[in-house]
């Protein structure tokens, strides 16, 4: 990723912070990885206060608030201060940076068929592919990760003070270079394949949970 783009989500990020209590409130969450995991506490209306879209990142190390402040066609930077970013590709992580305290995503390339490029509300049951993961931490460049994805059945889904009906699909994934094996959850509209919440596993030791705080605001104003 180029450095003065990432520069300037930060500084964008930092300005924005810096006048929303809800966001700095969260920050300090994310950074105090030693005390184990707070849940920050997010209103409606706090977030209804804030012109940007939100979501809500919750890592082994604490939870927070990020906002999107940058989009580049279907990659989004989503983040939460100058050291806590996260970036996703259709609903899925594809790089994270300051949230996993053995290391983080670096990188992430899908194959020409993942089903993320054309929705998971499509996906069809059983389906197989792969991707290719690089590390911070250990050097590690193009891992393959292998996926299955299962689809399972309607639920509906809470957010904030608002309900939604949403197909949760499922996705074993499995990396035998680096010893990970876990199941990843995505719960999506069923309409239109947007993913309001999420369970990933971005590194052995980085799992996180997505939820959009603003899923009828998808892209910046």
């Amino acid at each position: 990723m180029n450095i003065l783009k990432v520069g300037l989500c930060l500084m964008a990020a930092s300005l924005l912070c810096g006048c929303n209590p809800l966001m700095s409130a969260s920050l300090n969450n994310l950074k105090a990885a030693v005390v184990g995991p707070d849940e920050v506490d997010v209103s409606a209306a706090e977030v209804a206060g804030v012109n940007y879209p939100q979501m809500k990142l919750t890592t082994p190390s604490g939870s927070g608030v990020l906002a999107l402040v940058r989009e580049r066609e279907d990659l989004q930077f989503w983040v939460a201060s100058g050291k806590q970013v996260l970036l996703l590709r259709n609903g899925l992580a594809v790089r994270s940076i300051g949230l996993g305290l053995e290391g983080d995503l670096d990188g992430t390339r899908l194959a020409d068929d993942s089903p993320f490029k054309q929705g998971l509300h499509h996906v069809a049951d059983g389906f197989t592919t792969r991707r290719w993961i690089d590390l911070y931490k250990g050097q590690e460049v193009g891992v393959i990760v292998n996926s299955r994805f299962s689809r399972r059945s309607e639920q509906t889904l809470q957010i904030l003070d608002k309900e939604y009906t949403v197909l949760r699909v499922d996705e074993q994934i499995d990396a035998p270079a680096i010893g990970l094996s876990a199941t990843n959850r995505y719960w999506v509209d069923p309409r239109d394949g947007f993913i309001l919440q999420s369970e990933q596993q971005l590194t052995s030791q980085l799992r996180v949970k997505v939820v959009q705080l603003t899923p009828d605001r998808r892209h910046l104003p």
